[in-house]
């Protein structure tokens, strides 16, 4: 095994600073579109199909081949991955900002989901590998600190640089702003980021690559799609046929000898439970924060900026939250996760109440109740990543990445399925006004999520009792 000894402190979080910076950009490019959607439509004059796709293309090649991102950093080095990741992200990226029509642009939104499946499982895996085991609370702290930032940053960086038309350039330089940071930590990887691999991976696992890729289609596309397509058939075919796609990819895996994910890996409690406790959190993260964006702007009509200055004090207790947490599992163990699965739930609760209750619709209404929900996520979603990969062998970091990794696109995907529908069901402006709709909708979201809150509470409750 060429991993790094873990010696001094100062060399796995210098490396662990630089992987963050991938995560950082890889979860800001999910957000950060979303607000220049109607700037690139006008622009390229895209129709709705292809502005669709451009938004979900980078998700759907993004959750695809997460896995295969984070085997291949077994088997190639990690190093060698993350920096092949970023570099075609960052190509992406000047692809994207020079796109001429909305093809290309789509093409080039592919593209960069691809690379960031090579990144962001070499974030995990890093972690796991470098940073000694009594550490990686306080690295799993930052990295959901910056994945909480990057969520609100995306629509705040966005609706600056919209309004700012830098140079007369419109929406592009929510692409160019990737290039520079990304030519950095491309250089900063190649200086100080420490190569390491997985010591027994000898080879790729082609059928269990395709295996997986198709059954990840069939699962994320209708997923994505969906509701903006109307559920058609194809959507509930597509859904049906996921089934049996992954359960031959079970088989495939047993059978063998160097698979793409070992079968194994779920035998042990924290990893068999901790993946569908991510999954979850994350069908309630990112889906919740997207139905609030469409209330704040087109419902009390705030631009993107305003909208997003409004969750900005939540990003900010989010962030203070996951510090706290990284401090306080290593002595108190699961009972901070059950205290921030409760206090989540209590927080959308409270939003519920508070919308639905008859009070007016405004941001001083829900900016304390959304505070309570950062309370408890950051006591619980930052920790819970710990808790996936806490007991995981080091030689199975990239694998256990890849499918942790995946858990937390196909949940978001599920999520904002799910929510839209309860969602724009509840949204009806023609008969109660904007903002009262608005109100509605997110009120009966936030039942929702209380209800989905609740069910990771129920999967805290068996992740393994000890401290630590």
């Amino acid at each position: 095994m060429t991993t790094t000894p873990r010696t001094e402190a100062a060399t796995p979080w210098s490396a662990v600073s630089i992987v963050l910076v991938g995560a950082f950009m890889a979860l800001l490019d999910s957000y950060i579109v979303i607000v220049a959607g109607p700037a690139i439509q006008a622009d390229l004059g895209a129709s709705g199909g292809e502005l669709q796709w451009i938004l979900v293309g980078y998700q759907l090649t993004y959750a695809v081949f997460l896995v295969t991102g984070g085997r291949l950093g077994d088997l190639y080095g990690r190093k060698r991955t993350f920096v092949a990741g970023m570099a075609l992200f960052t190509l992406a990226s000047v692809a994207c900002a020079l796109a001429p029509a909305a093809l290309a642009l789509i093409a080039a939104r592919l593209l960069q989901g691809l690379g960031a499946a090579l990144m962001l499982p070499q974030v995990y895996a890093v972690i796991t590998v470098l940073v000694p085991e009594q550490g990686r609370h306080r690295a799993y702290g930052v990295l959901g600190a910056v994945m909480g930032l990057a969520t609100v940053g995306g629509q705040l960086v966005g609706g600056l640089l919209i309004g700012a038309d830098l140079l007369g350039s419109g929406w592009r330089p929510v692409f160019w702003i990737n290039v520079p940071i990304g030519l950095v930590a491309i250089l900063l990887a190649a200086r100080l980021l420490p190569e390491s691999r997985a010591p027994l991976a000898r080879r790729l696992d082609l059928p269990g690559v395709v295996v997986l890729s198709v059954a990840l289609f069939l699962l994320a596309f209708p997923l994505i799609q969906g509701r903006q397509a109307g559920w058609p058939w194809w959507t509930w075919a597509c859904l049906a046929a996921a089934v049996p796609a992954f359960a031959l990819f079970v088989l495939v895996e047993r059978r063998t000898a160097d698979p793409l994910v070992r079968i194994s890996l779920f035998r042990a409690r924290p990893f068999a439970v901790g993946i569908p406790l991510v999954a979850t959190i994350y069908a309630l993260l990112s889906s919740y924060y997207l139905v609030l964006s469409i209330s704040l702007q087109d419902g009390l009509g705030l631009p993107a900026l305003g909208a997003g200055l409004v969750y900005a004090p939540a990003a900010l207790t989010f962030f203070v939250f996951s510090m706290v947490a990284s401090r306080l599992v290593p002595r108190y163990g699961r009972r901070v996760l059950e205290s921030g699965a409760v206090v989540l739930a209590i927080g959308y609760a409270l939003t519920a109440a508070v919308l639905l209750g008859g009070l007016p619709f405004t941001p001083a209404a829900v900016i304390p109740t959304l505070m309570l929900q950062s309370v408890g996520g950051g006591l619980l979603i930052t920790p819970s990543l710990n808790a996936v990969l806490a007991r995981t062998d080091p030689a199975d970091a990239g694998m256990a990445s890849g499918v942790l990794s995946t858990a937390q696109q196909v949940g978001n995907a599920l999520g904002v399925a799910l929510i839209g529908v309860v969602f724009f069901h509840a949204f009806d402006p023609a008969t109660a006004g904007r903002a009262a709709a608005a109100a509605h909708g997110l009120g009966m979201s936030s039942v929702f999520t209380f209800a989905v809150a609740t069910v990771a509470a129920v999967l805290v409750y068996l992740l393994p009792a000890r401290k630590g």
